[in-house]
């Protein structure tokens, strides 16, 4: 049975920096393609980060410079690390597992259920001013 936990959220101030893990179980980090999206309640779910087997990764624009994707196949864990928080980065964070390959080469993507394999439950990143 495959699982995600994501954990490493919470309440910062702008300008501030978290760091967001996803324990993997029951699927190994270094197979095929990884990543992050986020939800706010009533909007488009929104790809932020994806990495493949490779170690390539892809961001979008809003998170580039800001946030990186890594993974530690030692540990079976997914990793993004998040600088210069601002509010609009507001989100329930979510990793996914495997997900379709399109969205490893671009993150900006649409992060449809079906393109994604497994996602865990989520953690809450909350930035203040």
């Amino acid at each position: 049975q495959v699982q995600l936990q994501e954990s490493g959220g919470g309440s910062v101030q702008s300008g501030g920096s978290l760091r967001l893990a996803c324990a993997l179980s029951g699927i190994t980090s270094n197979t095929g393609c990884m990543g992050w999206f986020r939800q706010v309640p009533g909007m488009e779910r929104e790809g932020v980060a994806a990495i493949d087997s490779d170690g390539r990764t892809s961001y979008i624009d809003s998170v580039k410079g800001r946030f990186t994707i890594s993974q530690d196949n030692a540990k079976n864990t997914l990793y993004l690390q998040m600088n210069s928080l601002k509010r609009g980065d507001t989100a329930k964070y979510h990793c996914a597992a495997p997900i379709q390959r399109d969205l490893c080469r671009e993150a900006g993507g649409h992060w449809f259920d079906e393109r994604l394999g497994n996602w865990g439950q989520g953690t809450q990143v909350t930035v203040s001013s």
